[in-house]
This record gives C-alpha cells, sequence and structure tokens, in this order.
C-alpha cells in the first residue's frame, strides 16, 4: 500500500522554475497553526552547499530543518550529486523508525536538476522544468505552466507572478516572497 501521506497538502508554497538555464526556488513566508497566522516572514527557501543547492520545504519547520541536515550531509558525501543524494535521503527517509515520522516535503535543485523528495521514498523529477508544494502549490504551479508556456517571462519573473496569484487564492500562503536563484 502506498504511503499517501507525502502528498498531503501543508499550509505553505514552494515553487521551483527553470528557463533559459537557470533555475528559481521560491517560497512564501506564511506560518499557520490550525487557522491561525503565527508568523508571515518565514524562509522556507535556502541556499546549501556553498550556494549550488537550493532547497525548499512544506510541512512542519523542525522535520524541515532535520531533513535539510540530513540532505546537505549526503550531498557533501556524494561530492555534490543532488540525483544520488536525493535517493539517498528518500530511502532513509523511508526506512528509518525515526525519519518515517516526519512530515514535510522537500525541494532541490541545482543548476541542471530538480527534484521532489518525500517520505515514501519518491523522487521526482518534473518534466517541464517546473514543480511546487503545499497547499498553494496547485496554483503556483498552473500559473507557472501557463507563464512558461505563453510568455518570454525570466525564471525569476514567472515565480514571483506565479506566487502571487497562489496569494491570492490558497489562504494559507502569503505574498511575502523569498526566491533564490542559481545559473
Amino acid at each position: 500500500m502506498h504511503d499517501t501521506r507525502a502528498f498531503e497538502t501543508h499550509g505553505t508554497t514552494v515553487l521551483a522554475v527553470r528557463r533559459d538555464g537557470r533555475v528559481v526556488m521560491a517560497g512564501d513566508g506564511q506560518v499557520s497553526q490550525g487557522n491561525t497566522i503565527i508568523k508571515s516572514g518565514a524562509a522556507k527557501v535556502r541556499r546549501i552547499l556553498d550556494g549550488r543547492v537550493l532547497t525548499g520545504f512544506a510541512g512542519s519547520t523542525a522535520d524541515a530543518l532535520t531533513l535539510f541536515e540530513r540532505f546537505e550531509a549526503r550531498l557533501k558525501d556524494l561530492n555534490g550529486n543532488l540525483a544520488r543524494a536525493s535517493v539517498e535521503l528518500a530511502k532513509e527517509w523511508r526506512t528509518d523508525r525515526a525519519l518515517r515520522r516526519l512530515d514535510a516535503l522537500l525541494l532541490v535543485a541545482d543548476a541542471s536538476r530538480t527534484f521532489l523528495i518525500t517520505g515514501s521514498g519518491d523522487v521526482i523529477e518534473p518534466d517541464e522544468g517546473v514543480i511546487a508544494i503545499g497547499s498553494g502549490g496547485p496554483y503556483a504551479l498552473a500559473a507557472a505552466r501557463a507563464l512558461l508556456r505563453h510568455t518570454s517571462l525570466s525564471a525569476a519573473e514567472i515565480a514571483r507572478e506565479a506566487m502571487a496569484i497562489a496569494a491570492s487564492i490558497c489562504v494559507f500562503t502569503n505574498d511575502h516572497v523569498t526566491l533564490e536563484e542559481i545559473a
């Protein structure tokens, strides 16, 4: 039986967009507890491995920080190989008793590849150079895909506009966006 918890929505939006040799990851800043906004300026997107890799999360902050640390350790052990580090983290996350209970989703990207990593062992690379997670993820994803197909906007411009659209629809997403970009 497949563990569906990995794809449950989490109150946030994180989006990764690729275009013209650049990758952008953007995340909103809202932290919610139930129906209450606790914080509006959290940073859910960050750089690791000397700025060469972007990471973003949806879900429990403490769980995500634990996963960030393990992922960065895997990256260092594997000389920055994003695909292998993603697979190794997904395997460990799925099989380790303590990690198995962690409630988060991770997006990771370097200059050439992007992956969604889940606790059920999934490592998914998007087809169209765009992927999103969190409760506002479907809105940001739809907006970003449309902008990729029908405009010549840059990856950063697409990410900003798609995040604004998600924030205008999803009550668990705000317009305080952290955006990181690498080439």
